[in-house]
């Protein structure tokens, strides 16, 4: 067991990781395929084949997930990932052909270093080669490179986001895991005492100070600058049997991990984005997998800020002298 979404078995991780322009992707290959489900609560998103993802659409199983950087452009970086199955025969069987089929999310990280810098078809397929199904490296690598959190006062106040991973082993052989990207407009907070752990820092004291209060403080005309810049988003992986439905609902009940580790979380600045994927034949009650899942989400986000690092004059929070 590496704590990490590799832990299931048919799970494979690679980044692309640019720090000169402070940006990059993650791919979640499953080429085998793997029942999927997402769920948006976020109402900023950004994302990609998500609503073949619904119950009752005919495409059952996916073979990746991107989650890249870049914004909106950065959706462009699914093609690399497509290219990169098309050549290994993998895909969703037609008439002329396996189709790849790759959802994807992204992160506005083009405040931070060069906002020309935005991963493409060939960063996701360097991504692809990279990919294995060992140690995920985790901080600000692949999609968590320009990830930052706690924006409310700007930039020149926001703490170092991150990419995250943590798993969960339970009865049966059954594993819970995820991988989260945190580039959240509000703080990062452990989830037992609520303690702010990376954030808006204060603009005169060593300390965080609390979106949620600055909010609550009538100061929404600063904060609509960054509206739209901001978004967790993340893949949880299970080895459980789950059918369209349940893993639909697992990604949703894995959406808990967030509310317990952000503040505020699905503001209206945030497009949060979960992925949900199954994999495997354990079977274990679907409400044991569900609280798992918020758990493993919950940590890989602390982990994302705890690995992270100073970059493009963000600092982390390890580097804070508080």
């Amino acid at each position: 067991m590496y704590n990490a979404i590799t832990d299931v078995s048919g799970i494979k991780v690679g980044h692309y990781t640019d720090k000169e322009g402070i940006t990059g992707c993650t791919v979640v290959l499953c080429e085998q395929g793997a029942v999927a489900g997402v769920d948006v609560s976020g109402p900023a998103p950004g994302t990609r084949e998500t609503e073949l993802l619904r119950p009752g659409h005919s495409v059952d199983k996916v073979h990746a997930i991107l989650l890249s950087g870049g914004s909106a452009f950065g959706l462009d970086a699914a093609g690399g990932v497509m290219n990169y199955l098309e050549e290994r025969g993998v895909g969703h069987e037609t008439s002329a052909g396996k189709v790849p089929i790759v959802p994807g999310a992204i992160i506005y990280d083009i405040n931070i270093g060069s906002h020309k810098a935005r991963p493409g078809v060939n960063e996701a397929y360097q991504a692809c080669l990279a990919a294995s199904g060992a140690e995920v490296p985790e901080g600000c690598v692949g999609a968590g490179t320009g990830a930052t959190v706690g924006k409310f006062l700007g930039m020149e106040r926001a703490t170092k986001g991150g990419l995250g991973t943590a798993s969960k082993q339970l009865a049966k052989g059954v594993v819970v895991a995820a991988l989260v990207v945190v580039n959240a407009f509000g703080d990062v907070v452990e989830p037992k005492t609520g303690r702010i752990i990376a954030g808006t820092r204060h603009p005169r004291e060593k300390c965080f100070i609390s979106t949620s209060q600055l909010f609550q403080g009538d100061q929404f005309k600063r904060a609509l600058l960054f509206s739209g810049c901001n978004t967790t988003i993340g893949v949880v992986v299970t080895n459980s049997r789950l059918d369209k439905e349940e893993v639909n609902r697992l990604a949703k009940m894995a959406q808990v991990g967030i509310a317990r580790t952000i503040d505020p979380c699905y503001s209206s600045y945030d497009g949060d984005v979960l992925f949900a994927l199954s994999l495997g034949e354990r079977e274990l009650h679907f409400d044991a997998v569900g609280s798992a899942a918020a758990e493993v989400v919950a940590t890989a986000i602390t982990r994302a800020i705890l690995q992270a690092e100073t970059i493009g004059g963000v600092p982390a929070a390890r580097d804070l002298a508080w």
